[in-house]
């Protein structure tokens, strides 16, 4: 398959691929996994390992010779000095905590970078057996039962919800700070609802949710699957600034900003520089 190919297409295969290396995942879950820390002190598992050489494997025989920025491969070797047009992001088990705490909140995630942009993605939650997976708005982003493959599935079309009162805001389980609850705050009246991993972004999508707000250091490939996923819904992810949220930032680490995940623009207006003291 190329890239050249429509954004549903790619995002299809993504959903193909997430759905093969969850096997690995849900075979540790089942027995018990344990973690050590990687130098920046954040918990690895063999599931992240596994998970991740297959879909390695997956994608270096569906789209031959683009750059896949993933995880573990970057924390083992290092990052890319530069990126291209196009880049694919991997987090092979989003929500680390969250799998060593047994409460299902994780997900296997690939999404496909352009020109700084999320265009296609697939986000997989196993313990849950929901698949997301969506390419630009032109194809739509969608819901199926993650046990089939996707094409054995029935699959559900998705499109964000006008904003509700209260607002059903998403917050992180394992990284919320005083910082975000103020900011939260602003947007009141809010109800809280703590969620692990790129599940998030995906309940917003499927209009489960209304935003979620995140203050504090995230990686690209923490964000770009669900970020495409709710693109493709109908919604965006912005920074402070108010622009959407920027991918493929190998000056930067490809370290993302502080950004917020809506569904409704109408949520925002109120909100101008929610990164700020």
């Amino acid at each position: 398959m190329s890239l050249g190919s429509d954004m549903d297409s790619v995002a299809f295969e993504f959903a193909r691929i997430v759905i093969t290396a969850s096997e690995p995942v849900m075979r540790r879950y089942a027995q018990g996994a344990t973690a050590r820390l990687k130098a920046d002190r954040s918990p690895v598992t063999v599931a992240d390992e596994e998970a991740e050489a297959i879909i390695m494997e997956a994608l270096a025989r569906s789209f031959p010779g683009v750059l896949v920025v993933a995880e573990e491969s970057c924390a083992r070797n290092g990052l890319p000095l530069e990126a291209p047009k196009e880049v694919i992001f991997v987090d092979p088990l989003d929500g680390t905590r969250e799998f060593l705490a047994r409460n299902g909140e994780f997900t296997i995630n690939i999404g496909l970078v352009r020109d700084g942009a999320p265009v296609a993605g697939a986000v997989y939650a196993p313990a849950f057996g929901r698949l997301w997976w969506g390419g630009e708005k032109a194809y739509g982003a969608h819901l199926a039962p993650g046990q089939a493959m996707p094409q054995q599935a029935p699959a559900m079309a998705l499109r964000t919800r006008p904003a509700a009162s209260p607002l059903a805001a998403l917050e992180s389980r394992s990284h919320m700070t005083s910082q975000t609850a103020g900011a939260m705050a602003r947007l009141a009246p809010v109800l809280g609802r703590p969620v692990g991993s790129s599940i998030k972004f995906c309940l917003i999508a499927s209009g489960e949710a209304d935003l979620c707000l995140r203050l504090g250091p995230t990686m690209e490939w923490d964000t770009a699957a669900g970020d495409a996923v709710l693109r493709a819904a109908g919604g965006m992810t912005t920074s402070a600034d108010g622009a959407p949220l920027l991918y493929g930032k190998a000056d930067r680490g490809f370290l993302n900003a502080d950004y917020i995940a809506w569904g409704d623009p109408a949520i925002i207006e109120n909100l101008s520089e929610f990164g700020a003291s």
